[in-house]
């Protein structure tokens, strides 16, 4: 016995209330609501069986006639099929919306709805550029309606009361903190972009860097340096770099070492400092305009990003030596060769020819894959050697 096989394509309800729900995601339908948009009545046409079809197929077109007249809040159009052969029948053609508050209805929204207008027109009494925002873009209002009001708060609070020479820690909203800003800066960049003036906005700087995109004080910069001989005073300081770079130290010999126990252990130097580089921080030294007129030595990793990071320093000031980051003391140690987890190929146009034929071996592999030789394992006479010859 044959088997009556329900005909694929035609439309059911959850088809159309998916459609209308890819547009409602959008924020098409809400955006026109906000803007005060007329409701034109919207029409969505159906397929269905056909005439053929309500004969071979009676009982699976009875079935599909019935869902449509069950469903809720949908006015739906008849339309007539057949003729003369096969007789006449009414079946659903056509589904119309007539208002947003039958969309509303049918898309299950009304509260989301009835929270974002409670929103917008909260805002507009406070904020009216935010409000013309929020007309334009309610499902990122709706995403974050259960902060709307803070982030309101803190957007009129920057306007009005922040300072160039403050901390975001001294934004002083109910309920905000640091951990607010920080959690929810991408959307507080979007409403400060349009409510503060030109001036207040360094475009710039990407949202991620908040603080220096609306000219808030950033954390300062330390360096932390220890004298190499005794003498009186502190034998060991970290001072903020915007500090030193107005306070030239009187010595003659600057170090710049990127492992912390060998800074530590730095072998004792006349007339001498040595700073804590950690590694691409050593960029932060680039304030100290004075160190150009010091014997400015530095000391990293015998590997790809040491001489990147050397070819950064010597960028700052051109007069840089670098020490035992050289052949010799690579193939001395040789046993104490690690693998450089992430080398870099960048063109370090500040190296002296002797580096950058070094660093190009490394980059190449000309010496085996990845050879990295750590500070912490060159031996501690040749520290001393060095330091003594580059006093």
């Amino acid at each position: 016995m044959a088997i009556d096989v329900a005909p694929t394509g035609w439309t059911v309800p959850g088809d159309v209330i998916s459609k209308l729900r890819r547009r409602w995601d959008r924020g098409e339908f809400l955006s026109r609501f906000a803007m005060g948009t007329r409701w034109e009545p919207l029409a969505i046409g159906l397929r269905g069986p056909s005439a053929n079809d309500t004969s071979a197929h009676l009982d699976h077109a009875r079935t599909w006639v019935e869902q449509w007249h069950r469903a809720r809040h949908l006015r739906v159009e008849m339309r007539t099929i057949g003729g003369r052969v096969t007789g006449t029948n009414e079946i659903p053609g056509r589904v119309w919306i007539d208002s947003y508050e039958q969309l509303w209805a049918v898309l299950g929204v009304q509260s989301d709805v009835q929270t974002f207008g409670a929103l917008l027109d909260a805002t507009r009494l406070r904020a009216p550029v935010i409000a013309d925002w929020m007309s334009a873009k309610p499902m990122e209002v709706l995403r974050y309606k259960g902060e709307w009001v803070r982030l309101v708060d803190t957007t009129l609070w920057i306007d009005e009361c922040a300072r160039p020479d403050m901390y975001l820690r001294q934004i002083d909203v109910p309920g905000v903190d640091t951990k607010f800003i920080e959690r929810y800066r991408a959307i507080l960049a979007v409403l400060l972009d349009r409510q503060l003036v030109e001036y207040r906005v360094d475009r710039t700087r990407p949202p991620s860097d908040f603080a220096g995109r609306y000219f808030f004080r950033k954390k300062p910069a330390y360096v932390r340096f220890r004298h190499l001989s005794d003498g009186p005073g502190f034998n060991e300081l970290a001072v903020r770099v915007s500090e030193l770079a107005n306070r030239p130290l009187t010595v003659r010999t600057v170090f710049v070492v990127e492992n912390e126990i060998t800074y530590l252990a730095f072998p004792s130097v006349e007339n001498a400092i040595v700073i804590f580089g950690e590694g691409y921080a050593a960029s932060r030294l680039h304030p100290l305009r004075w160190l150009a007129e010091k014997k400015l030595v530095y000391w990293g990793d015998i590997d790809t990003h040491g001489f990147a990071i050397l070819n950064n320093v010597r960028r700052a000031f051109e007069s840089t030596r670098s020490m035992l980051m050289d052949r010799a003391t690579l193939l001395a140690h040789e046993g104490q060769w690690v693998d450089e987890a992430n080398p870099t190929t960048d063109h370090l146009e500040a190296l002296l020819p002797d580096e950058a034929n070094l660093y190009t071996d490394l980059v190449e592999g000309a010496l085996g894959g990845s050879v990295r030789l750590e500070q912490e394992r060159v031996s501690y006479a040749a520290i001393q050697r060095a330091a003594q010859q580059h006093s």
